[in-house]
C-alpha cells in the first residue's frame, strides 16, 4: 500500500466521521427515509416525525440534532414551526469519494 493512498483515505475517513456516525444508527436511518419520502414537501415538523418513528420529542430532537451536525438534514423556521429537509447531497458525494478510494485500494 502506497503512503499517499494510505493518508488520503484515512483523511477522507476523519473527513466523514461524523456523517458515518449519523447515519450508522438504525433510528437515524429512519429518520432520514421519512425526510427522504417527504422531500418534496415543505419538509417534516418535529411531531410528524414522532409519527413516523414513534420516538419521544426529545429523542428525536436529539437524533435531529446530530443527522443536522453531520449535514445531512437542514431546518427552516417559519414563525414558531420549525421544518426539518434532508439536504444530503453533499454528503452523499462525499461518502462516494470515500468509497470509491476505498475501492481503489482493494483493487
Amino acid at each position: 500500500m502506497e503512503p499517499d493512498i494510505n493518508g488520503l483515505l484515512l483523511h477522507e475517513f476523519k473527513r466523514n466521521r461524523l456523517l458515518l456516525v449519523a447515519i450508522g444508527h438504525e433510528t437515524r436511518q429512519t429518520i432520514l427515509i421519512a425526510l427522504a419520502q417527504h422531500a418534496q414537501s415543505t419538509g417534516m415538523r418535529v411531531g410528524e416525525l414522532g409519527q413516523y418513528t414513534h420516538l419521544s420529542r426529545p429523542a428525536l430532537s436529539h437524533h435531529l440534532k446530530v443527522l443536522r451536525e453531520a449535514g445531512m438534514v437542514s431546518v427552516q423556521r417559519k414563525g414558531t414551526k420549525n421544518f426539518y429537509r434532508l439536504d444530503a447531497k453533499s454528503k452523499i458525494q462525499d461518502l462516494q469519494t470515500l468509497i470509491s478510494r476505498f475501492v481503489s485500494l482493494c483493487e
